[in-house]
Order: C-alpha cells, then structure tokens, then sequence
C-alpha cells in the first residue's frame, strides 16, 4: 500500500493550521495538523486557559475535520495525548483509543486515537 502511494498527491504531508483569535486580536487557540495517505494527522490543540470550556477547541476540531474531508479528501482522522491532558476530549468527538503508551514518559500514558471522518 505504501508503495502505491509514491508519488501521488496522497503521498505529500501538506500542512493544516488554524488558529483563533479573541477579542483584542490576541492568540485564544490553535491547531497543528497536517494531512497524509487520506489521513487528517492532528499534532497539537490548543486553547488558552482562559478560553477554555467556550467551545474554541472543539470549533478548531471541527474545522480541521471538515477541512481535511472535503479539500483534502480524508477519511480518518489521528490524534495523540497524554493522560493529564485531554483523552475525554477527544473520545467526546468520537475518537476511540487505538493505542496506550504507559510510562511514556514515567508515570505519565500516551494515547493515540483515531476515527472515521468520512
């Protein structure tokens, strides 16, 4: 499969960022993404702590989703945390746990999760 890919416009990682901004212009969110072989692969999510809980995450999800399903043609989509972060976040949008990393780094678990955007 990957040998298929060499060469294809599926074969480019081409980069996805978005970022949202408050009321003074300053930096309230973002998000570092880049999409692959029909996947949306999504780095980094972030929002400022206080922003947080006014949907500024979910909306920056969202819009990579949808970006990544009807302008790059993608079908899942991947995304990594750690158990201190935001695991609930993530399955509360339909992600599913693929793979735990325990102690990576000590004491701490690194999740990898996946789901279907298209």
């Amino acid at each position: 499969m990957l040998r298929e890919l060499r060469g294809t416009q599926l074969d480019r990682e081409v980069p996805l960022q978005l970022w949202a901004l408050d009321e003074s212009g300053e930096l309230a969110a973002g998000l570092d993404a880049h999409t692959w072989g029909r996947w949306l692969h999504v780095n980094l999510l972030w929002v400022d702590a206080r922003h947080r809980g006014t949907g500024l995450g979910s909306q920056l999800l969202t819009a990579a989703e949808r970006t990544a399903r009807e302008e790059r043609d993608c079908v899942n989509s991947r995304v990594w945390t750690w158990d201190f972060q935001a695991p609930d976040f993530d399955r509360k949008y339909g992600y599913e746990v693929v793979c735990a990393i325990p102690d990576y780094p000590a004491g701490i678990t690194e999740y990898t999760l996946t789901k279907r955007i298209g």
